[in-house]
């Protein structure tokens, strides 16, 4: 079997890329931090807080959560067995599936998570929303779903 040559990128599609790894990476370590400052609660663990409030009973299955924030189960299961000792979530056996764990969001969490969505919002206002025009927005959006709808059919 014979190796093919790469597709190398050409400049702008190297400009596209570094742009959008270095941006992604410069943005999402600025929302952590003021999060981190104002409010001791990292982007992670932010991003679960929102996806467990936006839940019907604050809960959702431990597998969905981590499709959900784009992690390992393993990664997921650490990190809520870690809020879950800080009083934000809780452990819940699933009374449809005896194998099956629910998390659902506490009203420390719900609390933390009021506190501190205005400074998320806020920077991400300011860092990204508002630099980009609506169409801009519009581009994007369109372009992330087609990466994550691909990247999610890869995976299986």
């Amino acid at each position: 079997m014979t190796e093919r040559e790469p597709r190398w990128l050409d400049d702008g599609e190297m400009r596209a890329w570094r742009n959008y790894v270095v941006g992604a990476s410069m943005l999402g370590d600025r929302l952590h931090r003021e999060l981190q400052e104002r409010h001791g609660v990292s982007l992670a663990d932010y991003e679960v807080l929102v996806r467990l409030s936006e839940r019907r009973g604050r809960r959702m299955r431990m597998s969905q959560l981590a499709d959900d924030v784009a992690s390992s189960k393993s990664r997921v299961s650490h990190q809520v067995a870690r809020m879950e000792r800080e009083g934000l979530l809780r452990r819940r056996e699933c009374p449809e599936d005896g194998r099956g764990v629910f998390a659902e969001l506490t009203d420390k969490g719900m609390a933390v998570l009021e506190g501190s969505a205005p400074t998320h919002v806020e920077g991400v206002r300011e860092h990204m929303i508002d630099l980009l025009s609506r169409e801009e927005q519009e581009v994007l959006a369109k372009v992330f779903d087609r990466v994550i709808a691909h990247l999610r059919g890869v995976d299986g």
